[in-house]
């Protein structure tokens, strides 16, 4: 794997958000009249865009579903952006890459606004050449478009990239736009969901995932 330019998610891949979002999908749901206690079935909200899995889980209008982004983000700008681990072996893997020469991206759907927080929070951001999210009206939320947005702006060659996420929606977005992908199996997406979403390469553990480049 001697790609030049490596693009990374963020939520599931760099770090586990589980309890922050989780927490801001619980209190936007009650926000907007449904109680949900279970916070595990909310998992399914990691990695995603966000409106759409509103309008995908609970059914809701594309209004009502804005409604619920903008209660969750009520919640997650002032304590769920910080209910989040650093994944261990990330710095290590990430410094390793850089000693190689290559260049890193974060790719995530989440706003850019909050991501820039996150990876500064964790210490993150002295390895990355820069961060890509989406805006906060849902622009670029779409992994394809964001990843489109990105390769063109870094004027990336298609041929020496690669993404690294944990949903299929990061695989899905890279093949579209004619890049690579490695699945990471310790995150957010099942072995089906991955696998059916056939990325080239699937690791399992972020020791694996340093294990397979050069």
């Amino acid at each position: 794997m001697k790609y030049s330019n490596i693009l990374f998610d963020l939520d599931g891949t760099l770090t586990d958000p589980k309890t922050g979002i989780t927490k801001s999908v619980q209190y936007a749901l009650a926000k907007t009249g449904i109680s949900e206690p279970d916070l595990q079935k909310l998992v399914p909200f990691i990695g995603p865009p966000l409106l759409q899995s509103f309008m995908d889980f609970y059914g809701f209008t594309e209004s009502r579903a804005w409604e619920a982004v903008n209660a969750y983000r009520e919640y997650f700008r002032v304590t769920g952006i910080y209910e989040n681990e650093r994944y261990a072996g990330i710095p290590e893997l990430l410094t390793a890459l850089l000693s190689q020469g290559r260049r890193l991206f974060v790719a995530t759907s989440k706003p850019k606004v909050f991501a820039d927080i996150v990876i500064r929070h964790f210490e993150l951001d002295p390895y990355f050449t820069a961060v890509y999210g989406s805006e906060l009206d849902g622009t670029r939320t779409d992994k394809a478009e964001l990843i489109r947005y990105l390769v063109e702006e870094q004027q990336l060659s298609t041929t020496d990239t690669i993404m690294v996420g944990d949903r299929k929606h990061d695989i899905i977005g890279a093949q579209k736009n004619g890049l690579p992908a490695i699945a990471v199996g310790y995150g957010y997406g099942s072995t089906q969901e991955l696998e059916q979403a056939l990325p080239d390469y699937i690791f399992n553990t972020v020791s694996e995932l340093h294990a397979g480049f050069p």
